[in-house]
């Protein structure tokens, strides 16, 4: 069974989704009071060959915790070419997940195998699959993975991704902004949520904030982090400000008082304002919205 992403799905906040290493107790005590939107409990690079096995259990008994408020909680499971990634999936099935995270996806192929592993895990309807897009075979299939019914959100795997292009990861990314731009477009052209890779340098907190800056501009939804630090950069630059909210408003209001004028030409603060205005303030509204209810 499949099931597609919604346009309420779209607008739930995922500024912040922070990695918690699951062999780890004690980070997984402490995502229960970050301010992240979302969690990926991760069973994947974090994790040591001989901790998997607890891992897996320490992710399952986290995604099925009420300790976690409103945030999204979801499971990385290990690749299908593991030892770990086929009883991943069967035991992130059932566990209240809302999504399982599945690294390395080149194809549609390996998206429906996901899909019948965990429909015969007895996964419910309600659970997509976050779908890592982080090799060059995935930056080539990317259109079509991201058009998959049960894909709700590409996240970019730009350590990875830049390790197979052979690639420099430097400030302001230009070896990788092509392959960012190609997965975008995917997205938005599936109507789905896409988010930004890591930031390393867990220290430098002005390049991470530039590079929020960027992929916010570029049009993500939010970024993958690997520090509690790191979340609360994520919140504010994924958010729309007062200033950005109060205009919008006056745009809204505008365009309808000139509608309702019989008005060819509207302004606002000295600019036309045309429906593709409107547009970008409902959806600014829409997003500030979301983000006060699961505050």
């Amino acid at each position: 069974m499949t099931t597609t992403s919604t346009t309420h799905d779209a607008l739930r906040p995922r500024r912040s989704v922070l990695y918690m290493p699951a062999a780890n107790e004690r980070a997984l005590e402490k995502a229960k009071t970050i301010a992240a939107d979302a969690i990926i409990f991760d069973l994947e690079d974090a994790v040591a060959p001989d901790a998997k096995l607890s891992a897996r259990t320490n992710a399952v008994a986290a995604a099925g915790s009420t300790e976690y408020g409103n945030r999204e909680l979801t499971i990385r499971c290990n690749g299908l070419d593991t030892p770990w990634g086929a009883d991943d999936l069967a035991a992130a099935a059932t566990s209240g997940a809302a999504a399982v995270v599945i690294p390395k996806v080149g194809s549609v192929a390996y998206v429906d195998r996901i899909c019948s592993l965990l429909d015969a895990a007895g996964a419910p309807s309600t659970m997509t699959i976050w779908a890592m897009i982080e090799t060059p075979t995935a930056i080539f299939d990317t259109r079509t993975i991201a058009a998959h019914p049960r894909v709700s959100v590409l996240v970019m795997g730009t350590n990875d991704l830049a390790r197979e292009l052979r690639a420099a990861l430097v400030p302001g990314r230009h070896p990788l902004v092509p392959h960012l731009a190609t997965a975008l477009a995917a997205a938005r052209e599936a109507g789905k949520v896409i988010l930004d890779g890591v930031y390393n340098d867990v220290k430098n907190l002005e390049g991470f904030r530039d590079e929020c800056v960027q992929g916010a501009e570029m049009g993500f939804d939010g970024k993958t982090l690997i520090h509690p630090g790191q979340v609360d950069i994520a919140n504010l630059v994924w958010a729309p400000t007062e200033d950005e909210v109060a205009h919008a408003r006056r745009v809204i209001a505008a365009f309808d008082e000139g509608l309702a004028a019989g008005k060819g030409v509207v302004t606002v603060d000295g600019r036309m304002i045309e429906n593709l205005h409107v547009v970008n303030a409902q959806r600014a509204i829409a997003v500030a919205d979301a983000i006060a209810a699961i505050q």
